[in-house]
């Protein structure tokens, strides 16, 4: 029986975060890649280890991992009698520009987007939501999505692995009338009172970021808040692991959770126009984690983007959704009212319970 496959060539590309695109163009083979081509904008030396990097692809089984790929790519390389040198791209760019022209990755232009402006909510709705709408994206029921929160109450949400008694200061959150929700995913506390912070969920299938270390995928999923940054005069740079800074000092942070479904849910919370004075007060900033920042006081250890900025947080908030509707292909939508009803009862049963919030106590 003949196994051959279609002959039909097949592209991928992946744009390396601060370097150069890398393509792949290949056909396949009895579940082999074949007639590999890699090609783009970077440099590489010496001029003719370009034919090893094709070379180290043939043969390879269409279902290889990226990390396969790239060892194969870098197995290669290093055998040569001579070093080369890649520059603007590396062995795992192949290797996911390959992953992308099988069809076992995705890019950003493969997607179609569901933008949901800012809608104002209880913020516990918006905990739960990050858990109701990825779950609609695995169904079918819901695209890949961009949306902004907005909240009508202040709440401490913290990480989903943070002690509550290491994190809030009970006294004062009951000062101040702030309670506590516990997320679904890692990081840090987020101070949250109305107007006070921006913050956005991006969910995707994991595929877009197919071959990326988790490192990478925090700031390969940011890469286009840089630019919306930019655009509002704030120069910022991302900051391993999940933190977005500018030259006046840290902005915000990053958390992700990965569904089993196949489904990623990003996302950020970037300070506005925070008081501190009360922050500190309701949570407990040890000595350790402010040294990591270069900083000797809570006060001091996330910028505002008001003062670099000038701009009303609406303003901001409105910049960012044109920004991302101009780079990618989008939609306008809006919560469905059976995404609403989930929310609420997760709200009841889970994120609103005290056995969830003190997971660990």
């Amino acid at each position: 029986m003949d196994t051959r496959e279609d002959s039909t060539t097949m592209h991928g590309e992946y744009k390396v975060r601060g370097g150069k695109l890398v393509s792949v163009e290949l056909t396949t083979r009895d579940g082999r890649i074949a007639a590999p081509h890699v090609f783009g904008d970077f440099f590489l030396e010496p001029d003719d280890a370009l034919e090893d990097l094709g070379a180290a692809l043939e043969g390879m089984s269409t279902e290889a991992t990226a990390a396969e790929l790239a060892a194969s790519i870098t197995d290669r390389l290093e055998a040569r009698p001579d070093p080369v040198e890649m520059i603007g791209f590396d062995a795992e760019a192949i290797a996911i520009a390959t992953r992308r022209a099988l069809g076992h990755a995705s890019s950003w232009e493969d997607l179609t987007f569901d933008v949901i402006p800012a809608v104002t909510l209880p913020p516990v709705m918006h905990v739960a939501l990050d858990e109701v709408l990825p779950l609609e994206v695995i169904a079918g029921r819901r695209r890949p999505h961009f949306r902004i929160w907005d909240w009508d109450s202040s709440l401490v949400v913290i990480g989903s692995y943070q002690s509550v008694r290491n994190e809030i200061d009970a006294e004062g959150a009951r000062k101040h009338g702030i309670g506590v929700v516990r997320r679904i995913t890692g990081g840090g506390a987020m101070f949250m009172e109305q107007g006070n912070c921006i913050t956005y969920s991006l969910v995707v299938p994991t595929s877009l970021v197919e071959g990326l270390s988790f490192e990478q995928a925090y700031a390969y999923l940011d890469d286009w808040v840089m630019g919306a940054l930019a655009e509002i005069g704030v120069k910022a740079r991302y900051v391993p692991l999940n933190d977005i800074a500018s030259e006046q000092g840290k902005i915000g942070g990053a958390a992700q959770r990965r569904f089993a479904g196949g489904v990623l849910l990003h996302h950020v919370t970037m300070s506005y126009d925070i008081d501190a004075d009360k922050m500190g007060e309701v949570l407990r900033i040890g000595k350790e984690k402010l040294s990591d920042k270069g900083t000797r006081s809570a006060n001091k250890r996330v910028d505002p983007m008001r003062s670099q900025t000038g701009l009303a947080r609406e303003q901001i908030i409105e910049g960012f959704l044109d920004h991302f509707r101009a780079r990618y292909d989008t939609e306008e939508s809006t919560y469905t009212e059976d995404e609403l009803s989930m929310a609420r009862e997760l709200v009841e049963t889970k994120f609103g319970t005290e056995e969830w919030t003190n997971r660990v106590p």
